[in-house]
Formats: C-alpha cells, structure tokens, sequence
C-alpha cells in the first residue's frame, strides 16, 4: 500500500468506525448462560474466548498456509492480484483476501467447522438444530489489509434464508484495535434487512450506518464472535505490521429453506423504493 493509499484507509477508517469502545468478551464457554442468550436477542451478539484451544488455531493457520501454497489448491481463492504477479510464496499468501469451501480440504478446519462447543453455542442462540452453510477465512495481511465495509450478512445470496442465521467469527491471530477486529452496532439486527449497494463492496450505505455506536471486538487467538445475520457489522483497512487471519462459519437453522429471487430484492435491494446510496 502507497502513501496516499495509507492516507485514503486511514481516513476511511476515522470516518467509519470507533476506537474508543471495545466489548469485553466472556473469558470461556463455561461462562455462557442463558442470560447470554437474552443477550444475543437483544444486542445481535455475544463473544467469548478460547473457543478453539491454542493448538486447533494454529492448526487452522497451518491449514490454511498449506492451502494457499498448494499449487493445485484444494479449497477456493480469492486473490487481490493477479497470481502471474506473485513471484514468491509469501507475495502469494499477502494477496490471499480469503478462502473458501475448505471443510473438506483439511481434517483441522473441518473440525473447526464441527466443533462440539461451537456448536453448542450456535445451538443454543438459534433455539434449534443447526446445519453449516458457509465456510471461509478472511485474511487481512499487514501494511493493507482491506476494508470489509459494514454490512449484514444475509444480504449476500447464499446466506439468504427465510430464518435468521447465525455467524460465528474465529481470530486466528490476535484481532485488535489496530489490525482489523470486528466492529458491531449493538442490537441493529432488530431493524430488519436494510438494502446494500455495490460501493467499495457490496455493502450498507455509509450514511446509514450508526457509527457512533460502533463498538470494537477485539479477540484473543481461538476467541470467537458469535453474531446474527442482519447485525450491522465491519472491519476496518489493517494498516498496521501484523497480520489478521480469521476463520468465519455460518449456521442456519436446520431444515431452512432459502428466500425467494424475489423477497431478497424486496429486502436487500430497496427495488421497491429505487433508493440510492
């Protein structure tokens, strides 16, 4: 990233997200509750650490290192560079954005997809059984780690069921304040879809997000944000010199049918209105 580049994400982090208030996460899961759960209704969230032990997420870096070096990956790549640019394996993993359909790739991040205390959580703050549905890992590497602009995430089609579904959001590498961790506004979720636009990313608009009542989740390797699938959430460009990698699930209550072609425009897309951003 150049020096104007610094410049234009530095502003853009200013404008669009707090630093001055971080959520203080459960020490375990032997600490969840069902007041938790009161919690998670109201405020669209509820983070708790040591969700995977020291050795799973260094596991599932491992994992993920190894798949983004296989020449013939196993799972899916999304680069920020072309891959003839990539001269070496460490140009090759900094340009990694994310990673996906990988369940099956690796034992280890199979397991971190299956994990019975995850899962016991998930369970619990949908009220019902739970089947997987999405699987990915969102790199932000150092000096440039992009944006996810704030959002909410069954807007994106193939999260898009007629039941709200449940994220679950995984540090690999300690996520902090200055190197790319989730930021929330509390209880949005209760405002229902909110239509996104195609602007840096397929996002809310920047007018209509809350920024100031955005609060940061820094998190502990293993640690996990556990979040519903119309909270307003984001994370910041990575400027400074570490990296930011994390693993992201997504359960949907089971059996869930996905919406129709036509209530996700009517939801996410403002057809009805022809608003702009």
């Amino acid at each position: 990233m150049n020096g104007s580049n610094v410049q234009q994400a530095e502003a853009i982090n200013a404008r669009m997200y707090r630093f001055d208030r971080a959520h203080a996460p459960l020490a375990s899961a032997a600490e969840f509750t069902d007041d938790h759960v009161r919690q998670y209704r109201e405020q669209g969230f509820v983070a708790i650490e040591g969700m995977l032990a020291p050795d799973e997420a260094e596991a599932c870096i491992a994992a993920i290192m190894e798949l983004i070096k296989d020449p013939e990956p196993k799972a899916k790549i999304q680069f920020t560079r072309p891959q003839g640019e990539l001269a070496t394996a460490e140009e090759r993993e900094l340009a990694v954005r994310k990673v996906y359909d990988y369940v099956d790739a690796h034992p280890a991040l199979h397991a971190a997809a299956f994990h019975p205390a995850i899962g016991a959580v998930v369970e619990k703050l949908l009220g019902e059984p739970a089947m997987l549905a999405q699987d990915q890992a969102l790199l932000k590497p150092p000096y440039g780690g992009g944006e996810k602009p704030w959002h909410q995430d069954m807007a994106y089609g193939n999260l898009s069921y007629e039941k709200a579904v449940v994220g679950v959001w995984i540090a690999l590498d300690e996520a902090g304040l200055d190197n790319g961790c989730m930021h929330v506004v509390p209880g949005s979720h209760a405002d229902g879809a909110n239509p996104h636009y195609a602007v840096r990313d397929w996002q809310l608009c920047d007018a209509n997000v809350a920024v100031d009542r955005d609060v940061a989740v820094p998190l502990k390797p293993g640690g996990a944000l556990f979040f519903h699938g119309l909270l307003h959430h984001g994370t910041p460009f990575n400027v400074s010199a570490k990296r930011r990698r994390a693993l992201q699930f997504h359960y949907a209550p089971a059996p869930s049918g996905k919406l129709s072609p036509g209530e996700y425009k009517r939801m996410f897309m403002n057809e009805m209105t022809s608003a702009e951003c």
